[in-house]
């Protein structure tokens, strides 16, 4: 009996007709949906002319955030510090909600286009708490006492502002790039080729508009005007603005399809409801499967991961179907897809949790290390020229920039005609090289702020920072090999979990899929947050001294550094666990030929 194999035969047989019906006459058959015009790259111009402009407007804010609130509101390093990571973790989660909104209600052309304004708005109200002088206290004296921190009043001013950042956040974050993707055709080749490459070089005009930030736009902000400064990352916001909604007659625009979280709940309520049968012999065969003509997402085989979920879609005598043989009632019954899709979203949550562990690496780079240079020799060769603390980030930047496209054009290709995979490596070989990445530049952080802090405290010294303590002698240059390799952790980690999370993800659900990335990051900043202080607070009265102290020749930054190496290493070997388990998306249809081949035979004999 080969009649499974015979109806998929004959069933990709009228796909096939219906296709090249529709190419000859696309009238011939009609449908509810106008066809889709990709524009793929010819749209790109306005995506991600609007990307880089809304980076180099957000990032030109955040990435001297730090040093802002420590110098013009005169707040604590450690206070600052938690603030900071308080807000990129809400602004990260935020992301979540954005994307269920997203593709539940509006569509990532509108979500994209609100928030694209909110942003700007919270720009401009950052930049008012600089330029109007009773939005802000008054300028610290070099004693300690001299200083008056913020009213609640000018606080709250200021976190508005923060306020209407998060919503922006909440919408561009997980939208942006799926938006970008949606200009693609998936069914094609040069498109598939044309999202691998667009992850890539999403990441690439990303990383030149943090560098574009973190040099020119910091240096207006460090030595010209905190006003002008943070107002130019305002304008260059209403730049993006305009040119998202330029390309608006170019766009494809999909379409929300209502809460793609409503099938995932239906699988676990009726899996749970029906717990006590027993599981099917055959479940590729024999688990109630129906595909609606109207859905956007692949058909999935069968994987025998979590077969308790099966249950949900194991026929029953009670169990009725409508004429078109859908299920009568999802809350009683659900198809093997849908089963398999939230499969999906069970195999991806423990490679999540790798990468916020991953990730806490990145967050000291843009926190603890700005710090490193403040109390270091940050004079450009032997003129008076002092480079911005918070610029040193660059070398992190630039060496993702210039890396990503030595790997998409170089290595890609070469590892291509070797492995015979379409991105030479596996998504999470990619991953694993990232995550091994992390802990060596924390071991490397860890050495040189072990040097830094021995020739303050040997050596005669530069200065002295107020309210922080002495410049040690050691050229802040000795930052960048730890700036570098943290661009290449990025490289491999970061870029690579995007690229995970929207192809494992359902197709209704990428918007979700790409939150999930920056729910990772905001786990890791409040998880460094929470280290922070419990670090600070526990070892305060030790015998060792506190490891994090304002200032850091009298603390053990570099012990701080060799913790997160060693929560490092331990991350690793449980994503080395987690990647041998993980079943790729659709690479389940092995196991279901296998299966049944298995059974086939056995039937024909009888």
């Amino acid at each position: 009996m080969k009649s499974p194999q015979i109806a998929e035969r004959k069933r990709e047989r009228m796909e096939k007709n219906d296709k090249e019906t529709m190419e000859k006459n696309p009238k011939a058959v009609t449908t509810d949906e106008p066809e889709i015009n990709y524009r793929g790259w010819k749209s790109m111009p306005f995506i991600i002319g609007n990307e880089t402009f809304e980076k180099l407007g957000a990032i030109g804010t955040l990435a001297n955030l730090l040093i802002y609130l420590t110098t013009v509101f005169n707040i604590k390093s450690i206070t600052a510090t938690n603030i900071i990571n308080i807000f990129n973790g809400t602004a990260n989660f935020s992301t979540m909600l954005g994307a269920y909104l997203c593709d539940t209600y509006f569509g990532r052309y509108k979500t994209l286009g609100f928030a694209t304004i909110a942003s700007f708005m919270g720009l401009l109200v950052i930049q008012l708490t600089a330029a109007i002088k009773k939005l802000h206290p008054p300028h610290c004296g070099s004693a300690e006492n001299t200083c008056k921190g913020p009213t609640a009043g000018q606080m709250a001013f200021l976190l508005t502002g923060f306020g209407l950042l998060i919503v922006g956040a909440a919408g561009i974050r997980p939208c942006n790039l799926a938006f970008g993707a949606d200009q693609f055709n998936p069914k094609t080749e040069s498109g598939k080729r044309g999202i691998s490459s667009f992850f890539n070089w999403y990441f690439f005009t990303f990383t030149f508009a943090q560098m574009v930030s973190v040099t020119l736009i910091v240096y207006v902000q460090s030595n010209v005007s905190w006003a002008i400064g943070l107002g130019i990352p305002a304008i260059l916001m209403l730049i993006a603005c305009a040119l998202f909604f330029m390309g608006s007659k170019m766009y494809v625009k999909v379409k929300a399809t209502g809460s793609p979280m409503t099938s995932v709940v239906q699988v676990l309520v009726v899996a749970v409801k029906k717990r006590g049968l027993n599981p099917p012999e055959q479940p590729w065969l024999s688990l109630f499967n129906h595909l609606p003509t109207s859905s956007i997402n692949a058909k999935l085989s069968y994987t025998d991961q979590f077969r308790f979920l099966d249950k949900a879609a194991t026929m029953t005598p009670q169990d009725q179907i409508n004429p078109d043989g859908s299920s009568a009632n999802p809350w009683k019954l659900c198809t093997m897809q849908q089963v398999e899709e939230v499969k999906c979203l069970v195999r991806v949550i423990p490679i999540w949790t790798a990468a916020i562990i991953y990730y806490i690496a990145i967050v000291q780079q843009n926190t603890l290390a700005v710090f490193q240079a403040v109390q270091s020799d940050r004079h450009f060769g032997n003129t008076n020229f002092q480079i911005p603390a918070a610029s040193y980030v660059v070398f992190l930047m630039l060496s993702l920039t210039l890396f990503i496209p030595i790997y998409d054009r170089i290595a890609v290709p070469f590892l291509r005609k070797i492995t015979g995979k379409e991105g030479g490596i596996t998504i999470l070989q990619r991953i694993g090289i990232g995550i091994f990445l992390s802990v060596i530049t924390m071991i490397v952080s860890a050495l040189v702020e072990e040097r830094r802090r021995t020739i303050a405290l040997t050596k005669p010294t530069l200065g002295i920072v107020p309210r922080k303590g002495a410049i040690s002698s050691m050229s802040a240059l000795w930052l960048v090999p730890q700036l570098v390799l943290a661009g290449l952790t990025e490289a491999f980690a970061s870029v690579g979990q995007v690229e995970f999370y929207y192809k494992q993800f359902p197709e209704n659900m990428r918007s979700i899929g790409g939150s999930l990335f920056y729910c990772g990051m905001a786990g890791s900043s409040y998880l460094s947050s929470f280290l922070i202080s419990i670090i600070h607070q526990t070892t305060k009265n030790a015998a060792t001294g506190n490891w994090l102290p304002e200032d850091l020749n009298k603390g053990r930054l570099d012990y701080f550094y060799y913790t997160i190496a060693a929560l490092g290493v331990l991350n690793f070997g449980y994503f080395l666990v987690c990647a041998k388990w993980y079943k790729y998306k659709g690479d389940s249809k092995d196991t279901l030929e296998v299966n049944l081949g298995s059974t086939l035979p056995q039937k024909t004999t009888v």
